[in-house]
């Protein structure tokens, strides 16, 4: 382990995310096909310095700094390490847009830990990244499979400690996420939720649970689509979304097994058999433009790998 030098580098590789899948609300995630790469460097000067450099237009408001997610889960490695901080560059380029359901403040924070402790000769295990991701986050479904792959179910044990399982994910099912010209931030959709939450309802979201794991991990249609069902926070949110309700029951009529909202939306994701994710795809994209807004979607598989890291040359 020793204090990385200017000029050092290496690339990160971080998938998207899409959480809750319904009934799994904060504790469900899935990494997908949709990668942001992040180009971390240690440049000269303060240790408070961070430069961004964002490629696509979809980042145009994010800013460096001190207070970017970027700098602030590197700094927590250095601080962990026991390493001074150095001043950092970061250029993204950016396929996850933000505030739409998709997990892109998790690649940000994923790629500012998995960077630095790269940079630092990794000190800290893979356990000890997931916990810090946690912590920054506030909760795991994105964070954890963004770091780790594949679809994760993850909670906080009695004992205090996060468990983390990897669940079964069919080849023969495919995700296909529709993407607005719209933001919602997670903040918004959170506060549009109940303090409380009836008996039967959390009942309800326990037993779709089960049977959405069992059909991811068989591609029982069936079984999908009797577990994509939401009484937690989707009721609560569908109203924030234009035109979601009706962008949902087009991906239904294409032959989806189950659509719902992605995260915190605005993003829709639908669940299907290979030979009907295009026509969902398509259908997702008219219905929206004939609501009045644009968006894009994407026939994406799960991602196994996680976030993945290599040297850059030094400059």
């Amino acid at each position: 382990m020793a204090r990385p030098s200017v000029g050092q580098g290496v690339v990160v590789h971080v998938p998207a995310t899409t959480a809750n899948l319904g009934p799994g609300f904060d504790c469900l995630g899935a990494a997908l096909e949709l990668d942001n790469v992040f180009e971390v460097r240690c440049i000269p000067g303060g240790s408070e310095r961070f430069d961004l450099i964002i490629e696509g237009s979809e980042g145009a408001h994010l800013r460096g700094g001190p207070d970017n997610l970027v700098y602030r889960s590197a700094q927590r490695v250095w601080k962990e390490a026991g390493l001074e901080p150095v001043a950092l560059e970061a250029r993204v380029r950016l396929a996850v847009p933000p505030a739409r359901g998709l997990g892109s403040s998790a690649t940000a924070i994923v790629a500012g830990l998995l960077g630095a402790n790269a940079l630092a000769g990794e000190p800290l295990s893979t356990e000890k990244l997931l916990e810090l991701a946690i912590d920054i986050e506030g909760h795991p479904d994105n964070v954890v499979p963004s770091l780790v792959g594949g679809l994760c179910m993850t909670a906080k044990a009695a004992s205090q400690r996060w468990r983390v399982l990897r669940c079964g994910w069919s080849a023969e099912v495919r995700a296909v996420v529709a993407i607005p010209a719209i933001r919602l931030t997670t903040s918004e959709a959170r506060r549009a939720m109940p303090k409380a939450i009836p008996i039967p309802d959390a009942v309800s979201n326990l037993g779709a649970l089960t049977l959405l794991l069992q059909g991811l991990r068989t591609g029982n249609g069936d079984l999908i689509a009797d577990g994509m069902h939401d009484r937690l926070h989707e009721p609560y949110r569908w109203g924030l979304i234009q035109g979601g309700r009706s962008v949902r029951e087009a991906a239904l009529a294409a032959g989806a097994w189950g659509c719902v909202i992605s995260g915190a939306g605005p993003s829709l994701l639908a669940l299907c058999s290979a030979d009907v994710a295009e026509a969902v795809r398509g259908a997702m994209v008219q219905r929206w433009r004939s609501q009045g807004v644009e968006s894009r979607a994407e026939n994406l598989g799960l991602q196994s790998q996680g976030s993945t890291w290599q040297s850059l040359p030094p400059r």
